[in-house]
């Protein structure tokens, strides 16, 4: 089910600079100013409305880290931890140009086969999905929002 969700209103709390000809965007997880690029900038508007809509605190959020799904190193645009820090949230970002479709849930399916959450988003800015995972059943189902962190923590 495809998310109700305006996440350019998020577009003025970026924090982009230029230097040397290239641009930075500010990584509020990292807290460090990364390369501008499409992906970034979904991944940035996507942790403002986590974080300010949602109640997702910064402490329990990790951006852009290493995994191994079948021996192969991975990396996962963002992961979110619940009280007990066990993995709560898995988080796709693709650029607004690329298309949500099969080869994307298949991303982040794979890349949850090693973490086992229990919730999954995709998202392109635009278009967004986000899943519940029952691992005993092997079965899944769209929701129609984005929990709160209070609801799932």
């Amino acid at each position: 089910m495809l998310l109700d969700i305006n996440l350019l209103q998020y577009q003025s709390k970026l924090d982009i600079k230029y230097k040397n000809a290239e641009k930075y965007i500010f990584d509020i997880i990292r807290k460090k100013y990364m390369v501008l690029t499409p992906e970034e900038v979904v991944r940035q508007l996507i942790l403002h409305y986590l974080i300010e809509e949602k109640g997702y605190p910064k402490n329990k959020i990790r951006a852009e880290k290493g995994l191994e799904v079948n021996t192969m190193a991975k990396r996962y645009d963002i992961l979110v931890f619940d009280q007990a820090l066990k993995p709560l949230l898995l988080v796709e970002c693709k650029s607004a140009k690329v298309k949500i479709d099969h080869k994307v849930f298949d991303q982040i399916a794979h890349y949850n086969m090693t973490l086992k959450v229990p919730y999954l988003l995709v998202t392109n800015g635009p278009v967004n999905y986000c899943s519940i995972i029952n691992q005993e059943e092997k079965t899944f189902r769209f929701l129609k929002e984005i929990p709160p962190y209070d609801l799932i923590k």
